[in-house]
């Protein structure tokens, strides 16, 4: 399970929520940006489970110019300096296709860290060559809704991801994850979960709810 946490304290939550990792962003009520430099550094140093941080300069799109791409690189780079377990990324063409040129560019910059490409494939234009270029790529995660807005409407092509992933690469199913939908993705082959369980707080943010976190993992250890 891990917590998609717009926050540090978002971060703590989602650990004392039993999470096994988080994904740290800022700005999550528009998707997920890069959060600061300030925050990622000061979260390596907080939690105890591994941390993966979300690589995105900008909202809107994933089609980004060579000044966004290298802006991407210099966060990469900052965070396997600074300890990061892994990176979270994704870029496309204008036509929904996957522009392997620059997830290839970032995914150099990153390893040894754990890669994950991001829900930018959800605005992919093929199903199945898309998830071959992401492959190729050597990402080691795919995070997707199943090309849907949500995993409820994408279940039947995540079905279909696993099967045609084939472990190959892990699929990672995130948007919409909750107590009431975790066991039947669980029974379609899903074994990695992505929520941010999230509340909005007295400041009107988005911020992680230990509770259901607990909540997601309680569903899945009656299965297991």
């Amino acid at each position: 399970v891990e917590c998609c946490a717009n926050s540090i304290q978002s971060a703590i939550q989602g650990e004392l929520g039993g999470a096994n990792r988080i994904e740290l962003c800022s700005n999550l009520e528009i998707g997920g940006l890069t959060p600061s430099r300030e925050d990622i550094a000061a979260l390596i140093g907080r939690v105890k489970i591994p941390v993966r941080i979300l690589i995105r300069p900008r909202a809107v799109d994933f089609i980004y110019f060579e000044n966004e791409l290298l802006q991407m690189i210099a966060d990469i780079q900052f965070c396997k300096k600074i300890g990061c377990e892994g990176v979270v990324i994704g870029a496309l063409h204008k036509d929904g296709s996957i522009n392997k040129e620059q997830t290839k560019a970032m995914v150099k910059a990153a390893k040894p860290m754990h890669i994950t490409f991001h829900r930018a494939f959800d605005e992919g234009n093929n199903l199945q060559q898309n998830l071959e270029d992401i492959i190729a790529c050597y990402c080691d995660t795919l995070l997707t809704a199943g090309q849907n807005k949500n995993v409820i409407n994408g279940v039947y092509n995540l079905e279909q991801l696993v099967k045609l992933a084939n472990n190959r690469i892990t699929i990672l199913a995130g948007n919409g994850v909750n107590h009431t939908n975790v066991k039947s993705l669980y029974k379609i082959g899903i074994r990695n979960f992505h929520l941010s369980g999230s509340k909005i707080n007295p400041k009107g943010e988005l911020e992680t709810e230990a509770l259901l976190i607990k909540a997601v993992i309680g569903k899945l250890e009656e299965i297991v």
